[in-house]
């Protein structure tokens, strides 16, 4: 099972240099809520929210999301090992949360900071 992180998620939808490869969307992908809000954030921030629409729906049709259940919410708010944006450590609490319930977890990011905050808490990296 993979951690879906933004990242990855918008590579994918705009084409971007580095995209993952064909394989991700062949395994098992879940990811915070929070992932559906930045994906359509970006896309009218950028104005081609109608023209990429069907895709991101698409996109996040693969993606089982977690809700932002009280107990990520309370976890977010406690200290990472090393300084962390707002949305990351939603997504970081998102990923401890999950990781309860599957150690094997691995995280598909291509933000270092992510990365980096990830590697502290043990994560093991999705290498696509």
């Amino acid at each position: 099972m993979i951690y879906l992180d933004t990242s990855v998620a918008l590579a994918h939808l705009l084409a971007e240099d580095r995209r993952p490869p064909a394989t991700l969307w062949r395994e098992t992908l879940v990811s915070s809520r929070l992932l559906e809000y930045e994906l359509w954030t970006r896309l009218h921030a950028r104005g081609i929210a109608a023209s990429h629409g069907d895709f991101a729906r698409d996109l996040l049709d693969r993606v089982a999301l977690l809700e932002l259940v009280p107990a990520v919410l309370a976890r977010a708010l406690e200290p990472f090992p090393v300084p962390v944006r707002t949305l990351d450590a939603l997504h970081l609490a998102s990923l401890e949360f999950l990781r309860t319930r599957r150690p094997t977890l691995r995280l598909a990011t291509y933000d270092q900071r992510l990365r980096s905050a990830a590697d502290a808490l043990g994560v093991e990296a999705w290498s696509g």
